[in-house]
């Protein structure tokens, strides 16, 4: 049995509109009339957060003073991942096609994300997802969970999915941060870095991921390749 483990946001779902609409509220709700306030670009924003730049600093960029800067950071902590904001996440172009497809061959199909149970369920329900993951393959955090580092709630989640689920010939995790590559590679899981979430190149390569590729389309497709090439299945 061939395993696809896939994060969720970055590889599903592009937050970018979210993140931006975060940012952009969160400036206006910080600043004074005083500040002489450069507003980002999203392209410019996205590029930054792409390259984790921290949100203090971004505050500063943007023509806060450090207090504020502070203030904005927490602010933006606070509410990154609340509604109305999750509203504006937006399904990756060509990934339902790739799900039915994953679907469709029969591949065992996994959803590890650090969304809450709540988050996770209003994408599912806006774009018809669920239809694509049995219950009992979906690892999130509970509603009530206080999250640790991105890290360690990765790691967790990994640990607890290889210890519940069946056992597999191949398993591979499809992933866009330092978090995802870590949890895979601390397990013995091939992973494959994404270049459609929130970290670039750049950040990506530094934690050596066994690929790099554009989105989850790609990464299926090398993914088919490989196996075939195998003779796995």
């Amino acid at each position: 049995m061939l395993r696809l483990i896939t994060d969720f946001d970055g590889p599903i779902m592009d937050v970018s509109d979210r993140y931006y609409c975060v940012y952009l509220d969160c400036l206006q709700q910080t600043k004074l009339p005083s500040n002489q306030i450069t507003q980002l670009s999203k392209t410019k924003f996205w590029q930054l957060k792409r390259g984790r730049v921290p949100e203090v600093k971004i505050g500063l960029i943007s023509g806060l003073d450090e207090e504020q800067a502070i203030k904005f950071a927490q602010r933006r902590r606070k509410i990154v991942h609340s509604l109305p904001y999750l509203e504006h996440d937006r399904v990756i172009p060509g990934v339902v096609a790739t799900l039915e497809q994953v679907q469709k061959l029969g591949i065992d199909l996994v959803v590890m994300t650090m969304r809450r149970e709540q988050e996770l369920a209003i994408a599912f329900e806006q774009y018809d997802l669920a239809r694509f993951f049995k219950s009992d393959r979906r690892y999130c955090l509970p509603n009530d969970y206080k999250k640790n580092t991105d890290i360690e709630d990765k790691l967790a989640l990994m640990e607890k999915a290889l210890i519940e689920l069946p056992p597999a010939a191949d398993v591979w995790m499809i992933g866009d941060t330092e978090a995802d590559i870590l949890a895979a590679r601390n397990n013995g899981v091939k992973i494959i870095g994404v270049l459609s979430g929130i970290r670039d190149h750049t950040q990506i390569e530094h934690y050596q991921p066994n690929f790099i590729v554009n989105n989850f389309s790609e990464a299926f497709e090398l993914v088919m390749k490989t196996v075939s090439f195998l003779g796995i299945g």
